[in-house]
This record gives structure tokens, C-alpha cells and sequence, in this order.
């Protein structure tokens, strides 16, 4: 009698990082059976420099940002221009005062890169539909485009990072991400990125 052909795996799914959010710090910093720990320190508490995973993060992330730099570069724009165009892409109407509370920067560094993002064109200041005074932001159609095609970059290489991935791996993967934030941050980063993408492009004429 022949052997039935295996069923490929499935393809894994979006990263939960509501159960993600649950389980961290626990399981990721949880012993091992020979009292090591995954943050370096043993269960005497001496603290190791991670060096291997420092430097696996700063590599990781010269990759991930390598192309959409080159991109970037054409417009004289840099990663903070890059930070602004995402989260206003992916959030229509958001305002300064909510886009300053996720990059944590400086007002006076945040005007320099909102000002020629508006003056070129990519993001748009609207007045607010209930205070007048308050400043929405928007994508332009330009600005749309442009994050979605630096956004599908980033995607092709996460996804072939995870190709291969069980469920289980992007639990882990998330569960650590998670883990490097600021635990009274980390529910609202939780929220904020398990909003769906907007359908449409708000830009003018768009």
C-alpha cells in the first residue's frame, strides 16, 4: 500500500501580539532547566553583555532599512521622514500631539521633518473637524504611494525571514519584540498595531 504524500505545512499567520502581549516577560525570560536564561543573566544573577543578540539586532535592522534608504534617498529624505510617512499613512487624521507620543522625539525635530514632508508634497496639515486649531495629518496621493512602496520592501523581507517559520517561532518572534519595549507601553503598541490598514488613500483629490 503506498504512502500518502504530507501535506505541506500551512502558511503561518499574522503574528498574535495580543497573546504575544500575555505571555511577555514570562516565557521569554523564563529558565532554562540548567538555570540559564535567555537576557543573559545565570541564576546567579550575573549579567553578561548579550553581545551575540545585540549585534544580531543591529545587523537585522541595517538590512531591513538598507533599501528603503536608498529609496528615500532620491527625495532627500532620511528615516525620519521615513517614521513620519508610516505612521501617518497608517493612521489618517492623526495628530501631532499622538505623533510625538509614538517617535518620542522633539517637537522642534518633528516641525523640521513634517515641514518638508508638507512642503513636497507627501503629508498634508488639515484643521481638525471639532477644534480648528488642532492639525490633522494625512498622506498625500504622492506620500500614499511612496510609504506603500517602501511598507511592501519591508514586507518581501520579513516574510522571507519567516518563510520557514512554525507558529510557534512567530509567537516567540513577537513575544521578544514586544519584550524590548517599555512594559507601560506595551498594550498600546499591541493596540495600535493590530489596526487594520486604511481601505482607501486620504489625499487630496484621492
Amino acid at each position: 500500500m503506498t504512502q500518502a504524500a504530507a501535506k505541506p505545512a500551512p502558511a503561518p499567520g499574522p503574528l498574535d501580539t495580543q497573546a504575544a502581549l500575555e505571555e511577555t516577560p514570562r516565557a521569554l525570560f523564563a529558565p532554562a532547566a540548567d538555570g540559564s536564561r535567555a537576557d543573559g543573566q545565570d541564576a546567579a544573577g550575573d549579567d553578561a553583555p548579550a553581545y551575540d543578540l545585540i549585534e544580531l539586532f543591529f545587523f537585522a535592522y541595517r538590512d531591513f532599512v538598507s533599501e528603503p534608504d536608498r529609496i528615500l534617498d532620491r527625495y532627500g529624505f532620511g528615516r525620519a521622514h521615513h517614521r513620519v510617512l508610516h505612521f501617518v499613512a497608517r493612521n489618517p487624521g492623526l495628530t501631532i500631539a499622538e505623533l510625538l507620543e509614538i517617535l518620542k522625539i522633539t517637537k522642534q525635530s518633528l516641525n523640521r521633518v513634517l515641514k518638508e514632508l508638507i512642503e513636497k508634497d507627501f503629508v498634508e496639515s488639515r484643521p481638525g473637524t471639532v477644534d480648528r486649531r488642532q492639525r490633522l495629518l494625512f498622506t498625500t496621493r504622492a506620500g500614499a504611494e511612496l510609504g506603500l512602496e517602501l511598507a511592501r520592501l519591508q514586507s518581501a523581507r520579513v516574510r522571507r525571514a519567516l518563510a520557514d517559520a512554525s507558529p510557534q517561532a512567530r509567537a516567540a518572534i513577537s513575544a521578544y519584540l514586544l519584550g524590548m519595549i517599555e512594559p507601560n507601553e506595551r498594550a498600546e503598541v499591541a493596540r495600535r498595531i493590530a489596526r487594520p490598514s486604511p481601505r482607501a488613500v486620504e489625499s487630496r483629490g484621492g
